[in-house]
């Protein structure tokens, strides 16, 4: 029986309605990991460290894809909560379209000055060229990503999350399978992980397309519209805290590089690579149950059901509370394999990645609070405090953390930063879900 925006949520429907929403972020992460593996054990630690090095930058190029989906997954929503459902196909149909005109001019220009801002970076020599071939291979396909992270929030807005999960699985499975013919068999290096990826982005950016322009069994169809600069801007702004998030860690990626750089050299931008892509997996779990749950919230707070707005809030604290606990004890656990897996070859490296990951993994006991807090407001279509506790959390705790922690603590400063920071954007969270209770009537 299919699930509607509109039912009553017990623990077991909004399981069942959030884990494509987690299995599709999960999968998501999985064939990053699985590029960095491929790299790490068959092209090298040089190669390895460029692609996490110039990693950074692609995803912050990527953002308005991840701001305009969540955003305007969470105004379409309302508007489908209003009963207005001619209104909410113009609205979804101008922000894809949106997306891909920002996506090719994001893509020339990267073609164009991706050499020059690498090296204003840190990159030099092999490194350089390494990550000026990998970039300029997936600055093809970065349109379709952007429009892949648009179609992540907007499938589950569409009440088919099956759906979106049988993209994300897809197009993993198609960078899996191409990593280990293009990088293992066929050698093709660091190329090879980028053809990858790019077929995979191609695969999870063109196919939500063709479904949603066609007609289909969802409420969504895209179809004709017109330019509607305030709708835009709404979404924008109500999805400025993904936007913030994603630049935020984008930007404080580069600085941890270039502090373990100048702490640890190759190897301290290599083990910072190791623990981003084991991080992505754990922190999809939360960011999958808050894509998932936050359409939910837009339709009840849009139709003002206040009740079902209430059953939302107490339900995801329990469930973000089961997950914090249950996430940190698995990462302290597994943290001596999957660093293993990565770069068991190398001792140093291996030690300098495990210390790093048992620090860092201590940040799974805030970080869920904080992500679904952010993305909980994203649906309620306050912005200003989404983005408020995203730019805290992840940009000037962060930063403030990443260079006082080492003077003090040497390079065990640097795993701390993201502790210290999550810690204290908890207490953020916590003060504005206190404080905005009454206007938005959740508790």
């Amino acid at each position: 029986m299919e699930i509607k925006l509109s039912d009553h949520f017990s623990y077991k429907r909004l399981f069942r309605f959030v884990l494509p929403s987690i299995v599709m972020m999960i999968f998501t992460s999985i064939y990053g990991v699985v590029d960095g593996l491929f790299v790490s054990n068959f092209v090298g630690k040089t190669a390895f460290a460029a692609v996490n090095f110039i990693m950074p930058l692609l995803m912050m190029l990527s953002t308005i894809g991840f701001m305009i989906g969540v955003g305007g997954s969470a105004l379409v929503a309302k508007t489908l909560g209003e009963g207005d459902n001619e209104r909410a196909n113009k609205y979804f149909s101008l922000l894809v379209y949106s997306v891909i005109a920002a996506g090719i001019v994001i893509s020339i220009l990267g073609e164009i000055f991706i050499e020059p801002i690498a090296y204003s970076l840190g990159a030099r020599g092999e490194m350089l060229n390494n990550c000026v071939l990998y970039s300029r291979i997936l600055f093809i396909s970065l349109t379709m990503f952007m429009l892949q992270n648009v179609f992540q929030s907007l499938f589950v807005t569409a009440e088919k999350p099956k759906i979106g999960l049988a993209v994300t699985v897809t197009a993993g499975c198609i960078n899996i399978v191409m990593d280990f013919l293009l990088i293992g068999v066929f050698n093709f290096g660091i190329a090879g992980a980028a053809i990858a990826t790019a077929m995979s982005e191609t695969f999870g950016g063109l196919f939500p397309i063709i479904y949603f322009s066609r007609k289909n069994k969802s409420h969504l169809k895209l179809g004709k519209t017109r330019f509607m600069g305030k709708v835009l801007l709404k979404a924008c702004t109500n999805g400025s805290s993904e936007l913030m998030t994603n630049i935020s860690m984008s930007l404080v990626n580069m600085l941890y590089n270039i502090q373990l750089m100048n702490l640890a050299g190759e190897n301290g931008v290599a083990a910072y690579g190791v623990i981003m892509y084991v991080n992505f997996i754990f922190i999809a779990i939360f960011l999958g149950y808050s894509i998932g749950s936050a359409p939910i919230i837009g339709y009840n707070y849009g139709s003002q059901n206040n009740k079902e707005l209430k059953n939302m809030f107490n339900k995801s604290l329990i469930i973000i509370t089961a997950l914090a606990v249950s996430l940190t004890v698995i990462a302290e656990s597994v943290s001596y394999p999957l660093t293993s897996s990565f770069v068991g070859y190398d001792k140093s490296l291996f030690e300098l990645t495990h210390n790093g990951f048992m620090i860092f993994s201590i940040s799974y006991l805030m970080c869920g609070f904080n992500i679904w807090g952010s993305a909980f407001f994203t649906a309620l279509g306050n912005g200003g405090i989404s983005a408020a506790i995203s730019f805290l959390r992840s940009l000037l705790f962060q930063i403030v953390s990443i260079f006082v922690l080492p003077l003090i603590f040497g390079i065990s400063g640097i795993w701390m930063s993201v502790v210290v920071a999550e810690s204290l954007s908890l207490v953020v969270t916590v003060v504005f879900l206190i404080t905005q209770r009454k206007k938005y009537s959740y508790v």
